[in-house]
């Protein structure tokens, strides 16, 4: 009885051991999966009270990863926001989460998902930096450098 009650207690342990080994390889944090490739900042004329970050993320792990919260010290809000189509009109809308696919991208652009800055506490110049920190579903952090940037206008030709 006592051998079957060792085997039993080895193959337990056995387990256990998997277990704990295969969570913690899996540990990873989403901060250190996702990395972050060309961000910047729209420069805002004076007196523009608002602005966006907008940056390519890409998730290394065989996780999905999602964008819960950002911040920021140069505005008052930080929210995160998409486009969406209403009664013919392009809007935007806070959105709780920006997901990441596993082993794939999200991109933020104008016009889709971005990170808004609202109430600006002082004007965005190209040639500047503003650092944002992502806050992930884990709770886990990434602090960027994102390069103001002065954004160009598309002016729609008249068809004749």
């Amino acid at each position: 009885m006592k051998r079957y009650l060792d085997s039993y207690i080895y193959v337990v342990l056995l387990l256990l051991l998997g277990t704990l080994s295969t969570q913690l390889i899996a540990a990873t944090d989403a901060a250190s999966s996702v990395s972050v490739d060309k961000p910047y900042v729209r420069a805002v004329p004076p007196g523009q009270p608002n602005s966006a970050a907008f940056m390519t993320l890409h998730n290394s792990s065989t996780s999905k990863h999602s964008i819960v919260r950002a911040e920021n010290v140069v505005s008052k809000v930080v929210e995160l926001h998409t486009h969406v189509k209403e009664d013919g009109m392009m809007k935007m809308r806070q959105v709780k989460q920006i997901d990441i696919p596993a082993r794939g991208k999200t991109i933020l652009k104008p016009g889709g998902l971005h990170v808004m800055f609202l109430g600006l506490k002082s004007e965005l110049k190209s040639g500047e930096e503003v650092t944002i920190i992502l806050i992930f579903e884990d709770g886990s952090k990434k602090t960027i450098q994102a390069p103001v940037r002065k954004m160009k206008m598309h002016m729609n030709k008249p068809m004749h």
